[in-house]
């Protein structure tokens, strides 16, 4: 199967387009990361030099927290596991009784 050159010719430059396309947003975004690239490392340096065992500390005492949480939350009447359909104003109910913040369930 042959095609014919204006055939060719079309494809080239909506390929062409195509690519084109796609380096115009990446070079954007680069050049916008860049400019905050020098305020990032200061930010981050202090975050690299933590030891994996800090990490790890970390996570553990977060995975706590959330579990003491996911307790109370229970002990106020709220079951995560039940197929609710009241589901939003039971844990929002659970969150008041418990005196837990809201956080993300607003």
């Amino acid at each position: 199967m042959t095609f014919s050159p204006s055939k060719k010719i079309a494809v080239l430059f909506a390929s062409a387009a195509l690519v084109i396309g796609s380096i115009t947003p990446a070079l954007a975004q680069s050049s916008a990361s860049g400019s905050t690239a020098d305020a990032a490392p200061a930010a981050s340096a202090p975050a690299a030099k933590t030891t994996k065992a800090q990490r790890k500390a970390a996570r553990k005492q977060a995975r706590a927290k959330k579990n003491a949480e996911l307790k109370k939350l229970e002990d106020a009447g709220y079951h995560p596991a039940q197929n609710d359909p009241n589901y939003p104003q039971d844990l929002q109910n659970a969150q008041k009784k418990a005196g837990i913040g809201q956080g993300a369930s607003q």
